[in-house]
């Protein structure tokens, strides 16, 4: 499966790579569209979706650690990770398609009961699926430029399937009221199906290094303080929370925007299919930016980057028209492709750090506190832009919205995320493995375990 020791063969990559493209076609569904599904078509108030997406979220903090635990503790002759993904796949998908259902429910209360148990649902089953996923990434290849090569072949796939989930199911859906409810109920389900296919090839695909396994793993209590303690992966979670923390608010608010803001709702396939061309393209320049400079600089450049593309974007007037908007759409996207594949690239070199600091791995309570935080982040920015919705007087499907909500909408999507990213610039610019320092570490590491030497 691998060329050498650290480095991976290009089959290795696809095969990994590609199980990104289900896990972004069933989230970014969720990102883009499961709000206005709550207030647009279910007709529950914008208060009352908000907390059912805070609880699901927060149910979730427990879980990821959990499966994170156990995933390091698993033994099989399938390795640690990978008997997750097999058994998780269908289980998903169903829990995927209940999560679009419309129930036969009459009261707005009984419908937020089961949208937050659903959600809830959903999101445990995700983690079961994802997380073991993302923690093979420092498993594959310990190389400090394999890893940001092999990030950048999952994010292409991520961003394939995040494109697909952009621009399909809105041209089959039409418009987000509440006539679209069996539309949307039958994407759903073909989303779910969908999906779990790519993970089929990454549990076929890819092999765990065997020396990984047959180490004795920490108990909960010492994996959570080893995170605790990691100077490098408290700076990079930093980055990676306050990036995807704009990029969540950003796509939530993207579809009112267009519909209320620009009044250009039936070019919503056009506007997200450029978009996501965008970043997909961008994503071999990031790669090249990571290993010119490296991944401190890289990252910095595009948060800031982004923060600018999306000012720009929030200060749009319809006037501008749909040329304008594309051009727009075109600049957030490679800023997009900054996020995707250097947040991700920067987590598995802390890995190393922990083993030179500690002795031991802790790949998968590494990557389940990541995705915890990516969890703490939606349940509050995804609540957050439905209360401002609420806040600001919104009328679901009103052909005109009062001014007060267009100008929340504006700031939705951009001077508010744009202060997310400035932060993140903050965590990169005191983020302290450059390549120097990650390739010394490893050849420490190397003395001290000959096994590991490349």
């Amino acid at each position: 499966m691998t060329n050498s020791e650290d480095g991976l063969s290009r089959r290795t990559k696809l095969m990994y790579g590609v199980g990104d493209a289900g896990i972004n076609l069933a989230d970014t569904m969720v990102s883009l569209l499961f709000a206005i599904f709550l207030t647009d078509v279910v007709g529950l108030r914008p208060g009352l979706a908000a907390l059912v997406i805070f609880l699901g979220r927060t149910f979730d903090y427990i879980n990821d650690p959990v499966i994170g635990y156990l995933s390091d503790r698993t033994r099989s002759r399938w390795g640690r990770r990978r008997p997750f993904i097999l058994f998780g796949m269908l289980p998903f998908a169903l829990a995927y398609t209940l999560l679009w259902w419309i129930p036969p429910i009459g009261t707005q209360t009984g419908l937020a009961i089961y949208y937050a148990v659903a959600f809830i649902l959903y999101d445990t089953l995700a983690t079961v699926l994802y997380m073991p996923y993302f923690a093979l990434t420092p498993e594959l290849t310990s190389d400090y430029d394999e890893r940001t090569s092999l990030t950048t072949y999952r994010m292409v796939f991520s961003t394939i399937g995040a494109m697909v989930a952009f621009v399909v199911p809105l041209a089959i859906i039409g418009t987000t009221g509440p006539e679209s409810g069996k539309r949307i109920m039958a994407v759903g389900a073909g989303v779910a199906f969908l999906s779990i296919l790519p993970m089929i090839a990454v549990f076929l695909g890819t092999r765990e290094r065997a020396e990984y396994q047959d180490r004795k793993q920490a108990g909960f209590r010492e994996s959570i303080l080893a995170a605790l303690k990691n100077k490098p992966f408290l700076y990079a979670t930093g980055i990676f929370l306050f990036g995807w923390i704009a990029l969540d608010i950003t796509q939530a608010t993207l579809l009112y925007f267009l519909k209320y803001r620009m009044h250009l709702e039936q070019n919503y396939d056009l506007i997200f299919g450029l978009l996501f061309v965008a970043a997909l393209v961008s994503l071999p320049l990031w790669n090249w930016v990571a290993r010119r400079w490296n991944k401190q600089k890289a990252i910095r450049f595009g948060l800031l980057y982004l923060a600018a593309a999306v000012i720009g974007m929030g200060f749009m007037s319809p006037e501008w028209g749909l040329p304008a908007l594309m051009v727009f759409s075109a600049l957030v996207g490679i800023g997009l492709g900054a996020i995707q594949v250097l947040t991700w690239a920067m987590i598995p070199d802390a890995v190393e750090w922990d083993e030179l600091q500690t002795g031991q791995r802790h790949e998968g309570m590494f990557y389940s506190l990541v995705q915890t935080l990516r969890k703490i982040g939606s349940s509050l920015s995804l609540p957050f832009v439905l209360l401002m919705l609420e806040w600001t007087g919104y009328v679901a499907n009103a052909p005109v919205q009062p001014a007060r909500t267009i100008l929340g909408i504006q700031s939705l999507i951009g001077p508010i995320p744009a202060v997310f990213l400035m932060v993140g610039v903050i965590f990169a610019s005191r983020y302290p493995l450059d390549r120097e320092r990650f390739d010394q570490m490893r050849a420490e590491l190397a003395e001290r375990n000959p096994s590991k030497a490349g």
